[in-house]
């Protein structure tokens, strides 16, 4: 009957709605149970089930074998990792994936079989639960003691098909890398050719006192080249030049060019290809999600035109106000656009929509999102509005980031004074003094500003409760302190009592005043300009963040695999001037006897050049370490392909981000007001919205006429 269509246009205008809300494609299936079963898996509830089981299965990494349920990570010291028995983690394993078998069941029928095979994402997301499906078939039947788990490489996938902005953001990735292939290329050139003249320069002489470059660097073709290309990371930089320096001086001009030409220019040229061309591409995927939302908009437009209500007089399509104030009613959307909505309907005089109309009214959706912060409290006593006035001025937070200043310059007066004093020499009475003093000062100060502008208000702004916040915990640590070992006096120096000693509790406030001096950033414009961008790249840029791990968990699976049982240090060393004496691999050879090498650092230097650069370049620490196992070969292969996507591709990504969103804010500080009182919030589509073309009518229609389950009356 006409209800049960009027019933039906209105639950499809709404599921359209909130498909253009979330930048979701419309095209699903549109009768009425698909629609109560497409409204149920995009709830808070099913997205919140399926997102917790992501990170089930992500996190099983950390428990499965080899565990990493341990306070320290050095194998020499660590007790032995607890290990989930064989069937626990994999029983675990199979809730998720049966969790993810009804999750593309779901959406397999919600497209329809048309769409199934145009959608390359969804069945890539079936071969990989059917493989990950047999590996878990074949662990049970080895009785979990297979080396190999190929499902645990392909874990990070359900996490990347569940984010429809991370697989935008890996397809304008892919759409980039020709371009940067180019400059790989360039990269690849140079370092070889370098590497052909330091095997020349460097050759083999009949002085083996002078042959120390040709020994450590450039024995051979691998090794010439895996020491240049360690040096265009500079990681093995100067150390790599200081034989063939010591020789002669003028070696080190072939250095220079090298780290010229590769860091200054090419690594360079690459972040601004890959700046110029991914922005171009994410462009291009930021235009094809607001298409998605006018599409959205229209399709509901065009079935709620279609209800029985509609005056057929009407010379073109129009919707009623009173259906469009229905649909909103029921639909999911963010409550300040909803009601920004029903204002400006209120507002209408007109009882029909026009499309244009009917358009212009979700233009809401692409505002920025603006938070007014409350009015302060109306004081009727004079005295009362000149307090008001005084402490809820400008001039007094300047005041408060002087005296946070001078706190922080009192700590460090006391540091440097103390730095070479015994424990049982230093006197803690003026440090204590100090900070009494300056906390009394912060809870007076937060006091006054809440007087001023009243508590609402104040807890409005992320500044103050930040400062408040720091304030608050200060004066417990403060009372806490005062309660255990008493007030400051001359000597106070007591010993350790309860679960900090006072040192500790005086150091963990001093940490605490120092992070609370952040608090001038809001204050300084440049400042808070290049904080805020951060900012919105760790709230709106998750997908890079999502792709990241992705590659982090990959790669860390494949070299658990890799180099499982390569190098596993038989108790502790022995020291000797701070120096291991020795270090000790294990290696499983091939037919399963276990070989144990002992490497003196007197004759490999592996361990001595370890403990100088560990923190410099652990990867190639690595690599210099394993270049007398076996698995050599594999390992260089392995941390180059790391280097390359995670320094040199995905780096360059994030700065080029970095940069857009920078130099956005830049530009758009001049077109508005410094208001106090608002706050604007910006998203990656709202990026690039003053350069988005909006779509017409005609392709809009066009791609409604194509839906496969909507039949459009016009």
């Amino acid at each position: 009957g006409a209800g049960a269509d009027n019933d039906l246009c209105i639950n499809q205008a709404i599921v359209f709605i909130e498909d253009a809300i979330q930048y979701r494609s419309i095209n699903h299936r549109v009768d009425s149970k698909s629609l109560w079963l497409y409204r149920w898996y995009y709830s808070k509830t099913c997205q919140w089930i399926l997102s917790l089981t992501i990170t089930v299965i992500l996190a099983l990494a950390f428990i499965e074998e080899p565990s990493s349920l341990s306070v320290t990570s050095d194998v020499r010291y660590r007790l032995p990792a607890w290990n989930p028995p064989c069937g626990l983690t994999e029983s675990l394993e199979l809730l998720c994936f049966l969790v993810f078998v009804l999750d593309v069941s779901v959406k397999s029928y919600l497209i329809g079989w048309k769409e199934f095979w145009k959608n390359k994402w969804l069945m890539a997301y079936i071969l990989t639960l059917i493989v990950s499906l047999a590996d878990w078939i074949v662990s049970l039947s080895f009785f979990c003691k297979e080396s190999v788990r190929i499902r645990r490489i392909l874990r990070p996938f359900f996490l990347l098909q569940n984010s429809s902005m991370m697989k935008k953001t890996l397809k304008s990735i892919n759409s980039t890398l020709p371009e940067m292939a180019s400059v790989v290329l360039l990269l690849a050139v140079h370092l070889s050719l370098f590497t052909m003249f330091a095997m020349l320069l460097f050759a083999r002489t009949k002085d083996n006192q002078q042959d120390k470059e040709w020994v450590v660097y450039f024995r051979n073709l691998p090794e010439s080249l895996t020491s240049l290309l360690v040096l265009l990371t500079t990681a093995n930089n100067p150390d790599v030049m200081i034989p063939a320096y010591s020789k002669n001086r003028a070696y080190s001009i072939f250095f220079i060019l090298f780290t010229v030409l590769g860091n200054l220019f090419l690594m360079n040229l690459l972040t601004a290809i890959i700046y110029n061309q991914f922005r171009g591409y994410l462009l291009k995927s930021v235009q094809s999600s607001l298409f998605r939302r006018r599409l959205g908009i229209r399709a509901a437009f065009e079935v709620l035109s279609s209800l029985k209500e509609t005056p057929a007089s009407a010379q073109q399509c129009c919707v009623s106000v009173g259906a469009l104030l229905q649909v909103l009613q029921k639909a999911e959307m963010d409550s300040r656009c909803k009601q920004a909505i029903m204002r400006s309907l209120k507002m209408c005089s007109c009882d029909q929509l026009s499309a244009a109309q009917f358009q212009k009214l979700f233009e809401e959706l692409d505002k920025d999102a603006i938070k007014q912060h409350p009015p302060s409290p109306e004081y009727q006593s004079r005295f009362m509005q000149k307090m008001q006035f005084a402490f809820g001025h400008p001039y007094f937070g300047y005041l408060g980031n002087v005296v946070a200043l001078a706190n922080i310059i009192s700590i460090c007066v006391v540091l440097v004074m103390d730095a070479d004093k015994q424990l049982s020499e230093r006197d803690d009475f003026f440090l204590g003094a100090i900070n009494c003093f300056f906390i009394l000062y912060y809870l007076l100060e937060m006091l006054l500003k809440i007087l001023a502008m009243g508590l609402k208000r104040y807890l409005s702004y992320p500044s103050n409760r930040f400062d408040g916040l720091l304030t608050v915990i200060l004066l417990i640590l403060e009372i806490a302190t005062f309660a255990v070992y008493g007030f400051p006096h001359p000597g106070w120096r007591p010993e350790f009592m309860g679960l900090l000693s006072l040192w500790d509790m005086v150091r963990l406030v001093n940490m605490l005043i120092v992070f609370r001096f952040l608090r001038i950033i809001p204050n300084m414009k440049f400042m808070a300009l290049v904080v805020t961008t951060l900012l919105d790249l760790v709230k709106n840029l998750r997908a890079f963040a999502g792709i990241l791990l992705v590659v982090f968990y990959a790669f860390a699976i494949t070299g658990i695999m890799l180099f499982k049982g390569a190098v596993v240090p038989l108790g502790n060393t022995r020291y000797i001037g701070n120096k291991p004496n020795a270090f000790v691999f294990s290696l499983w050879a091939p037919f399963s006897i276990k070989k144990v090498v002992v490497l003196y650092f007197k004759e490999k230097n592996v361990i001595s050049w370890c403990s100088a650069h560990f923190q410099a370049e652990v990867i190639y620490c690595l690599l210099y370490a394993l270049s007398v196992l076996l698995i050599y070969r594999w390992a260089k292969i392995y941390f180059v392909a790391w280097w390359l996507i995670s320094s040199v591709i995905w780096v360059n990504l994030f700065v080029a981000l970095l940069l857009e969103n920078f130099i956005h804010k830049w530009d758009r500080r001049c077109q508005r007001e410094s208001l106090s009182d608002i706050e604007y919030q910006r998203t990656v589509e709202l990026m690039f919205r003053d350069v988005l073309e909006e779509p017409t009518e005609e392709e809009l229609m066009e791609k409604l006429h194509q839906h496969p389950h909507l039949q459009l009356c016009r």
